[in-house]
């Protein structure tokens, strides 16, 4: 009797069981649905035609053309020109961002008079458009009346250049401009995690007799990894996708045309649709496999960290 019960009760946790995975597959429909339709479509459609030798400015010109757009883009010197100053860019950005956040969320995360004030005024520009950010800096490095020309040239730097069409000065002002903006959105997340740092560490240490630096390089720094990790994949991944600061600033002159700025000149300005979606898809790849890199190596770290 006993083992009949057992029985039923267990092909009834059993039929119970799959009716749970059917009722979370079907609330899931919905959502997967929506994002194939707004994710995986377009990326899809854009492979299509990267194999397809397609332009607007010829108008009857549609053929099948497998690789040779790929093969044109691989080929291509502005390719790989831009690629250099994407990874160039990211690379600078993100140092100098994780530098300067890590020191804003210090200050932010200090307890004194006026603490509230100086999170707002921190995190203001982070709040601002990245086309109004570009405007911005682009009005202060512009000759002749340039705010910031005029300025280093009363202390005898930068007299004869032009900070905006030399190379690699172009660039310069690019990373400095997104430093600025950015800088406090990584202080935001290095903020998140000084947070759930217990005062009782701190206090210990103080009674040991450990001094202010001793306490960041023993407890501050070692306990913010998994929080510092997660800021660079956040912000390396939306570094690599750069548009809209070089498009505002430069139009991709002088060193400053990234990936996805190339990629948007062949599409909309050059009207070559074959190989502008060819160099979507292939930005598209790049920052995918930087991804997978960081989730392979940095999320099993950050997974460590969190069980230690």
């Amino acid at each position: 009797m006993e083992a009949a019960t057992a029985r039923l009760t267990g092909s009834g946790r059993r039929s119970k069981g799959i009716g749970e995975r059917r009722l979370a597959q079907y609330m899931l429909a919905p959502s997967l649905l929506l994002i194939a339709l707004v994710a995986a479509y377009p990326i899809l459609y854009a492979i299509w035609l990267s194999l397809h030798d397609y332009s607007v400015v010829n108008p009857g010109l549609k053929r099948w053309d497998l690789g040779g757009n790929y093969a044109d883009a691989l080929q291509s010197s502005a390719f790989w020109a831009a690629f250099r100053t994407t990874f160039v860019f990211t690379l600078f950005s993100v140092v100098f961002e994780t530098i300067i956040g890590l020191g804003m969320a210090l200050a932010m995360h200090a307890a004194f008079r006026g603490q509230g004030v100086l999170r707002t005024v921190i995190l203001v520009p982070w709040a601002v458009l990245t086309v109004v950010t570009a405007i911005m800096w682009r009005t202060m490095f512009e000759a002749p009346l340039g705010l910031v020309p005029s300025v280093l040239e009363t202390v005898g730097i930068g007299q004869d250049i032009v900070w905006l069409g030399e190379r690699p000065y172009a660039l310069i002002v690019m990373i400095v401009a997104d430093v600025w903006k950015t800088a406090p959105f990584m202080a935001l997340l290095i903020l998140a995690g000084l947070q759930v740092i217990p005062n009782e560490l701190y206090e210990a240490a103080k009674v040991d007799g450990a001094k202010a630096w001793q306490r960041f390089t023993r407890i501050t720094l070692p306990l913010l990894k998994p929080a510092i990790l997660v800021a660079l994949i956040f912000r390396t991944l939306d570094a690599l996708r750069i548009f809209d600061l070089p498009f505002v600033l430069t139009k991709g002159a002088q060193g400053t045309n990234t990936l996805s700025l190339l990629a948007y000149q062949e599409l909309q300005q050059n009207q070559i649709i074959g190989l502008g979606s060819a160099l979507s898809v292939l930005t598209f790849v790049i920052v995918m496999a930087v991804s997978l890199l960081y989730i392979r190596f940095v999320g099993g770290n950050i997974k460590a960290l969190t069980e230690d």
